[in-house]
């Protein structure tokens, strides 16, 4: 049997980078990947990706700062398949400028989308999950919410720290109801939020000497989303080239 056979997973941006190479992933691996995004363009595509390789995927437009939205994922999810075993909060944005220069409007989008998603996600999914015999979560975070960075982009470092500080806080809440709850820390890896970022300086930063692969982010959310972490929650898995050895 493959890991996820029988398994239904949530992915929230979903549709590129990180979040499409772990829904590939997961369906490769015998689970039904729900896709959840606002590009549904991209969505759709995934899912033609997933199908086409002998998969199970659908697209779900999902606004990640909906409570409501939630809501309505999760009853599809049930309605659709009747369960709901994995939820991988990956969907974020990120900023750039000083704290000094940073406005409020744009601090408290990034807080929204990359950290509010997160309590909304666990708070939707929680009774689905618990009922799943095999419930785990996987919170996206960055290395950049354990290190201070490069001084700038202070919502998505706020909301990155929350982000893993809450995935222990929920852990220990879940310990003993059978989801475990556990985070992943990107370095820098080759996805859309890197944006106009300059791809030299991302790897004169980084020991290794390159910047990651979303499939090489995707193999360890999978990992912690399958029975091979058994026991491990509250944990976070750092996939950041050295970055944050120095």
């Amino acid at each position: 049997m493959a890991r996820f056979d029988g398994r239904v997973g949530i992915i929230t941006g979903g549709a590129s980078g990180i979040g499409r190479a772990t829904a590939t992933c997961f369906a490769a691996e015998g689970g039904t990947a729900i896709i959840a995004d606002l590009q549904d363009a991209k969505a759709a595509e995934t899912v033609q990706e997933i199908e086409a390789a002998g998969g199970t995927a659908r697209a779900y437009h999902l606004d990640v700062t909906s409570e409501a939205g939630w809501a309505g994922i999760v009853a599809f999810a049930l309605s659709e398949f009747g369960r709901l075993d994995v939820l991988v909060n990956n969907a974020g944005i990120g900023d750039s400028e000083a704290i000094e220069v940073t406005s409020l409007e744009t601090y408290q989008k990034v807080v929204a989308v990359t950290q509010t998603s997160v309590f909304l996600g666990e708070k939707a999914a929680a009774e689905a999950l618990k009922a799943s015999g095999h419930g785990a979560v996987v919170n996206v975070s960055s290395m950049f919410g354990i290190v201070g960075g490069f001084g700038t982009s202070p919502a998505y470092a706020a909301a990155k720290g929350a982000v893993r500080t809450l995935t222990k806080n929920t852990a220990l809440g879940w310990a003993t109801e059978g989801v475990r709850v556990n985070s992943v820390h990107p370095g820098f890896v080759d996805t859309p939020i890197l944006g106009e970022t300059d791809r030299e300086l991302l790897v004169a930063t980084t020991p290794v000497g390159r910047i990651g692969r979303p499939e090489e982010i995707a193999a360890v959310i999978l990992f912690a989303a399958s029975d091979d972490a058994s026991f491990m929650t509250g944990s976070e898995l750092v996939v950041d080239g050295g970055y944050t050895a120095r």
